[in-house]
């Protein structure tokens, strides 16, 4: 199991090293799906969107320290749910993707950002 981002998925404006690094992760995932496949091993990623982890609450003070909350709520309007993703949704599909259920899903890089990653022209 890998970690990618959305950005592994889609440019990100002004991330480019950041991007680069993600879409390698994808690479990457594709390609040990390949090759230890015929031993039985499956290989994935997931590709989180904006999830609100600690670290992220704490970027949101930043943006406005006087209502961090109101700066989660104007972000989450460009995703198509209109809301941050949580932990345990992540968690969740990770847990699938370990689990024998999972068993023939291999060299994927799964988006969990709400369908953001599909908005055209990261609008």
């Amino acid at each position: 199991m890998n970690v990618a981002s959305v950005g592994g998925l889609r440019g990100v404006q002004n991330q480019v090293a950041y991007v680069a690094s993600k879409h390698a992760v994808s690479g990457m995932t594709k390609n040990a799906a390949l090759e230890y496949g015929r031993d039985g091993i499956t290989t994935n990623a997931i590709a989180p969107g904006a999830i609100l982890t600690p670290m992220v609450a704490e970027a949101f003070k930043q943006v406005n320290p006087a209502d961090p909350k109101k700066a989660e709520s104007e972000y989450a309007q460009r995703n198509p749910t209109k809301r941050l993703g949580l932990p345990h949704e992540v968690a969740k599909v990770v847990a699938f993707l370990l689990s024998k259920e999972a068993s023939y899903v291999s060299g994927q890089t799964i988006a969990i950002d709400g369908g953001e990653s599909n908005i055209y022209g990261n609008a």
